[in-house]
């Protein structure tokens, strides 16, 4: 059993407190996301699992044992860093054979593990080779490899990928995946990529200034997002959000901004008169349709963006740059009069001022 239970985990610096009153409980061989903007806390709670950092309050469980007071050998976890730190005067044998050797393990144990995780990860070739023979997805791929070797109860991960370049962090990410299937390592693992997130986590925690602003697995964190940070930041391209007021109409309700009327029946929301309200609508959600259509948002293409199969259209709404995903074949041109219509059931609506959503079912579409 290698649970991990944080209970009311705060971290000081002097005066200044950066992570309260932390809870959380990741189950045994999950795989667990930190996800959050540089500086919400989500690193320095890795490091405080892993004992690199002290505890200011709560307690850290490893497996149902208080680990606050155990040095970072004796907590069984192994930590893969941002910076691989491969020893360059070694040989990729020796860097991965280098903690079990202060473990003073009999060396036919460790040419033994050694083989097992070089050949997981394919570093068979590599091993007489020194890490500045080495690319950089196999040096990180070393670095892993000195992780596993431990065989420990958890894979800590810290931002492992943001050294890599785009084809090589794809290539990483699936090997990462492929190897907690294969391993089934209770893993928690922090990033500010959320596509790192969204096809790796089991479950994502999505962090703000220290504290969770949703747990979640990925479809919940994308579908049914809590707050208004939530929705900004889940979502590529990002979702449109427009600040609506809402007033009462003749067969529900009508979500009023500067120059447009957008009627919806309200069915699962919880909506007040004269609420000052933000709407989100994702661009894949906006459908090309004629000016007489109902609940559309009209005006003209400034900006055309090629995705391949698809096209990001920019257009303005109130003063506001909303961004619709349609096909590339039938892409619109710049300076084109556009009319997109939504289904009501794929929108979002949070109140502006605690930004908290609407739905009556805390975020859940239909």
């Amino acid at each position: 059993m290698s649970n991990i239970v944080c209970s009311g985990v705060d971290k000081n610096y002097g005066a200044v407190n950066v992570i309260s009153d932390f809870n959380l409980e990741v189950a045994d061989r999950e795989f667990i996301v930190f996800l959050g903007p540089s500086g919400c806390g989500k690193s320095t709670l890795l490091r405080m699992i892993a004992g690199l950092e002290e505890i200011s309050g709560g307690t850290v469980s490893i497996g149902g044992t208080a680990v606050n007071e155990l040095e970072p050998r004796d907590r069984g976890v192994a930590m893969v860093f941002q910076n691989y730190a491969l020893y360059p005067h070694m040989s990729i044998y020796d860097n991965i054979a280098f903690g079990l050797k202060r473990m003073k393990i009999p060396k036919a144990d460790i040419d033994a593990r050694i083989k097992a995780v070089s050949t997981t990860l394919g570093l068979e070739p590599y091993l007489s080779r020194k890490p500045a023979e080495l690319s950089g997805g196999q040096q990180q791929r070393v670095a892993i490899a000195r992780a596993m070797i431990k065989t420990p109860k958890v894979f800590l991960f810290d931002e492992p990928l943001s050294n890599l370049d785009a084809k090589l962090r794809y290539h990483m990410r699936v090997e990462i995946a492929r190897l907690h299937q294969k391993l089934q390592t209770t893993t928690i693992y922090v990033t500010h990529d959320q596509l790192e997130a969204m096809t790796l986590a089991d479950r994502i925690v999505l962090m703000k200034g220290g504290a969770i602003e949703q747990v979640g697995t990925p479809a919940d964190i994308y579908g049914k997002p809590r707050t208004l940070f939530v929705a900004g930041f889940i979502g590529t391209p990002n979702m449109n959000l427009i600040d609506v007021t809402i007033a009462r109409g003749e067969a529900g309700w009508v979500l009023r901004t500067e120059g447009t009327d957008v009627q919806i029946s309200g069915h699962g929301f919880d909506l007040k008169p004269g609420q000052e309200a933000v709407l989100g609508i994702r661009p894949p959600d906006l459908v090309q349709a004629p000016s007489t259509a109902g609940n559309v948002l009209t005006g003209v293409a400034d900006l055309i963006e090629f995705h391949g199969n698809d096209a990001l259209v920019t257009f303005k709404v109130a003063g506001k740059e909303i961004g619709a995903l349609v096909d590339a074949v039938s892409c619109p041109k710049t300076g084109d009069r556009l009319t997109f219509s939504f289904d009501e059931a794929r929108i979002h609506l949070f109140d502006k001022t605690s930004g908290l959503t609407l739905r009556r079912d805390g975020g859940a579409l239909q």
